[in-house]
């Protein structure tokens, strides 16, 4: 009998979106194709602004900044996207909830989408360039970048197997990877749209879940305001999670200084809360407890953790993952105390043990004869007293 593939409810409503608009939207470029036929189906000129967003004409369509991002291009775009959403979103579902899953879906979804869409209008208004007014902005290129964010957070140490072993990625090299190669392929194949938007999905996605999620305490050391037991924290200051940890390890200094220097204005601004030393102390070992629990098999509706085919599945492999997050962790920490130096001692050219004043017995004070004479006349006017 195979395998019952449960899908959660709001991942199931997602898949149908997808495919629905996606489908919906290539009808409507075919249609504007026929009017002209001037060059191939698949060309940037042809498209839909009551799907997709086109900053010189979606201003009248504004539920296109949330229908954008299930609206496909093209069939490799609908199968990556809807694999990231079979995938992906079985599991962040489960494990956060629907309800947290519906925040985290619109948020990397309508802001990429608004944000990328001032940028091109903003272009416009300063180049005059007319094929950036009518540049096609959609896909799900921003929910794929919030996935591996958020996997990053979940799961950073657990590996990837592909091609039966020959590739094996960390979770945690992900991110970077998505990012350099929608860089490059902006850069070199003209596909600037997917690049943006995988950019600002990757902001949106770390600064939600760095500064502003709340989620169950898993951790003993969190407390509240009355000195229990927190129920929920907010945000995610653990050091694995900082920004520089999303990137390779010889460009960690830079990238840390200048992640610090934003931080540090922000807070200035007041737009972000500093994080104290109990919220890194908790979310530590808030990440240590993700990470002993590993990473459930994604094909098990109840969630319980089993054999992976992604690789590091069962207990041996959540075994391994938790190791690897508890020595990066500890590695992290001790990064973070040899940045913490003692206060110099103020050096007066003299040793300080030598400054104390210790004499024997009758070296100090009276001399030690005229000790013993008070203490005799004590005693001679004791006795006299004791006669009369």
């Amino acid at each position: 009998m195979p395998p019952r593939i449960n899908i959660p409810p709001l991942t199931r409503g997602l898949l149908a979106s997808l495919v629905v608009l996606s489908l919906l939207n290539a009808a409507a470029r075919y249609r504007s194709w026929e009017v002209d036929k001037t060059t191939n189906v698949g060309s940037r000129q042809y498209y839909a602004p009551y799907l997709t967003l086109v900053p010189g004409m979606s201003i009248a369509y504004p539920w296109v900044f949330v229908t954008a991002t299930l609206a496909e291009q093209n069939p490799a775009g609908l199968l990556v996207t809807g694999t990231t959403l079979f995938w992906g979103g079985r599991y962040l579902e489960r494990a956060w909830g629907s309800s947290e899953y519906t925040k985290f879906i619109a948020l990397v979804s309508v802001v990429p989408n608004l944000l990328t869409f001032l940028a091109y209008v903003s272009l416009y208004v300063v180049t005059r360039n007319p094929s950036l007014a009518t540049t096609s902005i959609s896909g799900g290129i921003a929910i794929q970048a919030g996935f591996l964010v958020s996997f990053k957070q979940l799961v950073p140490e657990h590996t990837i197997s592909l091609l039966r072993g020959l590739i094996r990625i960390r979770v945690k090299h992900l991110p970077a990877i998505f990012l350099i190669a929608n860089t490059i392929s902006g850069v070199t194949l003209g596909t600037d749209t997917a690049m943006l938007l995988g950019w600002v999905g990757f902001f949106t996605a770390w600064t939600y879940l760095r500064f502003y999620r709340v989620s169950p305490s898993l951790s003993s050391a969190a407390t509240g305001a009355n000195g229990a037991p927190a129920e929920a924290i907010r945000g995610d200051a653990s050091d694995t999670f900082a920004f520089a940890y999303f990137f390779p390890d010889a460009i960690h200094p830079p990238i840390a200084a200048l992640a610090e220097a934003v931080y540090d204005a922000l807070v200035a601004l007041r737009v972000c809360t500093p994080f104290s030393a109990e919220d890194v102390e908790v979310s530590n070992e808030q990440a240590m407890a993700r990470g002993e629990e590993g990473l459930p098999s994604l094909l098990n509706s109840e969630g319980r953790s089993g054999s992976s085919g992604a690789g590091g599945g069962g207990r041996g492999g959540r075994r391994e993952e938790a190791e690897r997050r508890r020595a990066l962790a500890l590695r992290a920490l001790d990064a973070r105390l040899q940045n913490v130096r003692p206060p110099p001692i103020a050096h007066t050219g003299q040793n300080p043990l030598s400054q104390t004043q210790f004499q024997p017995e009758g070296e100090a004070g009276a001399p030690r004869e005229e000790m013993i004479v008070q203490n005799e006349d004590d005693g001679a006017k004791e006795k006299h007293a004791g006669r009369e």
